[in-house]
């Protein structure tokens, strides 16, 4: 792991810088839209454009850096997000807001897409796990950072916006500077959803549904602590509890899903996580709430993972790199519909409907994992493939180093 620091840490503290900006505007948003008067429902459109814009860049990037090459299209879209995060507070408009943040979404998934080509192409079939799990463990600290600096004093409300456009502009230099030339990306056949759902039933539906958890976590949790009534201090706990349970379960789980009946852990992992939403459903206590939070990124992140791993049981070597397109859209239309499902539910049932819906969402999961169960006897765990870190926000290059983790993997079983 010394080793992969020593080669990527430029590049690590350059995302780094990324996702302090992203993490701190979209709970940064949260708070600020129900104090100008903003409705949950409302709320929910402007945090789910971020995801539409997301979904529609992870398609049309790539092309964009055949085109122009990987340095312009990552000025360019770097440029559009420190201009856009300075504009929020001075058109506080829902749709001035909605068009910013599909503004962002778009850009944040390019940006992300250039940064992660240069990531992996220091990879080496050597070192690529360990460079996944160095930038997922990046990702993740960066927005527990983020929440921190929500505490920043800003008596002219311009200040907590103009820092994540700084962040967001200081990223460019260790990227740029410490950059090699990139391989052009190549076509990679598509895998129809049909398809997809052949192979794995329980991969295809746990992921579109864990979008939509994810979403609710990272667009909706900060709406719904304003609507709780939290302060802006428990508001950063809150939220930050979320992506802690998300790091340090992460690996245990991992460790465990290469031993076990996925399927089994699947079920197990997402039934904990709806419990520990009930609890928050019902609970009165800050400090039950914020465990309970923990407790909830602690399964519903690693689930998304564990769902890529088990659908690649089932896939042959060849294949893994076309199912990877499917999975990330399945996954980008379950983050739209997140935050809008939870933002009516909020508006038409109070803030506590944010973690009713959350626990409904992951015993769906957990209902149908053991359904499927039923269905089709499990591989022999020396016949499963490896488990790699995957973050619920990936692109399609997240997802290439991942696959290639597992393809790799496979041909040494082999």
């Amino acid at each position: 792991m010394l080793g992969v620091l020593r080669s990527t840490w430029p590049l690590l503290l350059g995302m780094l810088c990324l996702m302090l900006g992203n993490g701190l505007h979209g709970s940064l948003l949260g708070v600020r839209g129900p104090a100008a008067g903003f409705a949950p429902l409302t709320m929910s459109l402007i945090m789910s454009a971020y995801f539409a814009g997301f979904l529609f860049a992870s398609r049309m990037v790539p092309e964009m850096i055949r085109r122009v090459g990987h340095v312009r299209v990552f000025a360019a879209l770097g440029s559009f997000i420190s201009a856009a995060l300075i504009l929020f507070p001075a058109i506080p408009h829902p749709v001035a807001w909605i068009a910013g943040r599909l503004v962002l979404g778009f850009c944040f998934c390019g940006v992300y897409v250039t940064a992660e080509s240069w990531l992996n192409n220091t990879a080496t079939n050597e070192t690529r796990g360990q460079t996944l799990s160095a930038y997922m463990i990046v990702q993740m600290l960066g927005i527990i950072v983020a929440q921190a600096m929500l505490l920043i004093p800003d008596v002219s409300g311009f200040l907590l916006f103009v820092i994540p456009s700084v962040l967001v502009s200081i990223s460019f230099a260790p990227i740029l500077l410490s950059i090699s030339p990139t391989p052009a990306f190549e076509s990679t056949k598509r895998m129809t959803l049909r398809e997809l759902y052949g192979i794995s039933p329980l991969g295809m539906v746990g992921i579109f549904l864990l979008g939509s958890v994810f979403a609710a976590q990272f667009g909706m949790a900060a709406v719904y602590g304003t609507e709780a009534g939290m302060t802006l201090k428990q508001i950063s706990i809150f939220i930050s509890a979320f992506y802690v349970g998300a790091l340090f379960m992460q690996y245990p789980l991992g460790w465990i899903s290469d031993r076990v009946d996925r399927r089994g852990l699947i079920m197990a992992v997402a039934a904990l996580g709806a419990a520990a939403a009930v609890v928050a459903w019902l609970a009165s206590s800050f400090w039950l709430i914020v465990a309970a939070a923990f407790v909830i990124g602690g399964c519903s992140n690693p689930l998304y993972s564990l769902l890529i791993a088990y659908t690649n049981d089932f896939m042959e070597a060849e294949d893994m790199a076309a199912a990877s397109a499917g999975l990330l859209f399945i996954n980008g239309v379950g983050a739209i519909a997140g935050p809008l499902v939870i933002g009516y539910v909020m508006q038409a049932f109070g803030a506590s409907g944010f973690f009713a819906l959350i626990a409904g969402l992951l015993a769906a999961v957990a209902a149908y994992a053991l359904y499927r169960m039923t269905q089709r006897p499990a591989p022999k765990v020396e016949d499963t493939g490896a488990y790699a870190p995957v973050m619920p926000n990936s692109t399609p290059i997240a997802m290439e180093v991942a696959q290639e983790y597992f393809i790799d993997h496979a041909e040494d079983d082999e």
